[in-house]
């Protein structure tokens, strides 16, 4: 594995960091076949037309900006960033294309080529998931470094690697921009099947983030909801109202049971991490209020 002593140079700082630093600038031109794409390139898809797009317009005004290369021990070149103007010069026909040439390690390859995407909003929510978790697993990467590392917050990190937890079919939409993190996050931590009829009737009818919460709400609270048994007892007026007292004090529909015995229990539902924490957050506040 890599030491993460190799990673100071430039990360969190963008691209400009390879380009700007103190080495002398290598500008060549080098041939398209010689070049390799890079092993560590965080988007796993290239749309077709947007590439054909950019192919048009190498074929009318050429490569403008360098593609950003390191080389190889086998006299090839191995890109860092740029591969979709590569693949676009390649397709309109150039035999070369312009190039800088920077001594890379393996992790700063991986960060900049994450960079280099986030800046251009190429990679789906869950591609940069994908990356910053190789960074953690090969690299020794901490959350906070991912963060640091990516020019992110500590908070949109564990948010984007929390959509790991999704089912195949949904991050499949997500990759493809059919659903954004917004949309997925609050179907973290519901069964397979709900999750996946909830993201499919959010495609279907355009959802928003905030009506999908609600959904993701609403279902957790019909798979928490107990099963009523011989021995649970309806509930009395008493414990009625108590019951809704109880919602409203901390923000959350609550599901009271008695027994036979007149005792009970009291469920709490929530959706996902977050309103755990919320619900925490008013019983502390309200703790330091008595």
């Amino acid at each position: 594995m890599e030491k993460k002593k190799n990673t100071a140079r430039g990360l969190g700082r963008g691209l400009n960091a390879l380009f700007m630093d103190d080495e002398p600038e290598t500008n060549v031109t080098i041939s398209v076949e010689i070049i390799h794409p890079n092993p560590y390139q965080p988007r796993r898809a290239f749309i077709q037309r947007e590439l054909e797009a950019l192919t048009e317009s190498i074929r009318r005004n050429g490569v403008l900006t360098p593609v950003l290369l390191r080389a190889r021990q086998d006299e090839t070149y191995e890109l860092i960033a740029g591969e979709r103007r590569w693949r676009a010069a390649k397709l309109a026909g150039l035999a070369t294309i312009p190039a800088v040439v920077r001594e890379v390690s393996d992790v700063e390859a991986l960060s900049f080529a994450i960079v280099e995407n986030e800046q251009r909003d190429d990679l789906s929510a869950i591609e940069s998931a994908y990356a910053y978790q190789r960074l953690i697993d090969e690299f020794g990467f901490s959350q906070q470094q991912v963060a640091e590392s990516v020019g992110a917050s500590r908070s949109q990190v564990s948010n984007l690697l929390r959509l790991q937890q999704l089912p195949d079919t949904i991050r499949l939409r997500i990759e493809q921009r059919e659903l954004t993190m917004g949309q997925t996050r609050p179907l973290i931590g519901l069964p397979g099947d709900t999750a996946e009829r909830i993201a499919v009737q959010c495609v279907k009818e355009g959802w928003s983030a905030r009506r999908m919460e609600r959904e993701a709400k609403k279902a957790a609270r019909q798979k928490n909801a107990p099963t009523i048994t011989g021995s649970s007892q309806p509930l009395t007026d008493q414990a009625s109202v108590l019951q809704e007292e109880i919602g409203r004090h901390i923000g959350i529909a609550v599901d009271v049971r008695c027994d036979n015995q007149g005792g009970g229990k009291i469920t709490i539902p929530f959706a996902h991490a977050g309103e755990l924490e919320l619900l925490l957050s008013r019983l502390r506040q309200r703790e330091h209020l008595a």
